[in-house]
């Protein structure tokens, strides 16, 4: 890790216990896996409910007051919501309650790629190439019209680069009315990642009846776009030239990252932790 790199403060309820070898708190790791996780899953605490409420939801990291920042700096978590969603309006409550102590309504947001299958010797040594990553942080509804507006630019080009411009903008008043944009200010995080081949036990490729008999190794694993369909009512005669980029760029990054994660050597297992 280089020196000088930005961390998250490692806190009770962030830290990777179970082969903490894998972990990283390092803003850049974590940022990425967020920003390239096309669903998160963001759960939070419901009144007079025993169960936590978990959302998947459209989400990215950015920073509105330092918009050339990187995804090693210092960013918020933007997310897209409805207006009127029991998040956004316990959100809306948290941040203007008057207390003491961090404003926003306090949520955990999780982010996941599968990158391979791997397949051992044996069942419980099989395993995925993963990359993992978790925010703990608190949210608020954005109410500025200038910082909502560059929000909805944000996510919406998260989900195809450069499309936000290439649509009807800016959103209508009746659009801006329903739609909310949460900002979550982070107060810790952790990434935790697993890549390589499989690793069996001693016993296990010392049998040679065994070796014969069972295929082990890796299946890469990724999202791919298929070619775009056009629509009942679109004239346009193909797809537009920045749609074909994304498409073909974002596959081919895909595809890369999967079969680099299964070549990389595995982590060293490390023994597990009272807490497991």
């Amino acid at each position: 890790m280089p020196s000088g790199e930005l961390q998250y403060p490692t806190k009770p309820y962030s830290k990777v216990n179970r082969y903490d070898v894998r972990a990283s708190y390092a803003l850049k790791t974590i940022h990425e896996v967020v920003n390239t996780c096309p669903i998160l899953q963001v759960s939070f605490t419901v009144p007079n409910s025993p169960f936590p409420m978990m959302l998947p939801m459209i989400g990215q990291m950015g920073s509105f007051a330092r918009p050339s920042s990187d995804t090693g700096d210092v960013l918020e978590l933007y997310l897209h919501g409805y207006v009127s969603s029991r998040l956004i309006n316990l959100s809306r409550k948290s941040g203007s309650d008057g207390e003491s102590g961090p404003r926003g309504l306090p949520i955990t947001v999780g982010a996941s790629h599968i990158d391979g299958l791997v397949l051992s010797l044996t069942p419980n040594s099989h395993s995925y190439n993963y990359r993992s990553a978790v925010l703990f942080g608190y949210a608020e509804v954005v109410t500025d019209v200038e910082e909502k507006l560059w929000a909805m630019e944000l996510i919406t080009n998260s989900v195809v680069r450069d499309r936000y411009r290439n649509t009807r903008v800016p959103p209508n008043n009746a659009e801006m009315q329903s739609t909310s944009v949460l900002r979550v200010t982070i107060d810790s995080g952790s990434a935790k990642w697993r890549s390589g081949m499989p690793s069996d036990e001693k016993a296990d490729l010392e049998d040679a009846a065994l070796l014969d008999r069972v295929w082990t190794g890796v299946v890469p694993m990724h999202y791919t776009y298929c070619d775009p369909m056009p629509g009942p009512y679109n004239k346009l005669p193909a797809p537009p030239a920045y749609l074909d980029e994304f498409v073909r760029e974002s596959n081919q990054d895909a595809r890369v990252i999967a079969i680099e994660t299964a070549t990389k050597a595995p982590e060293a297992k490390a023994k597990p932790s009272i807490d497991d």
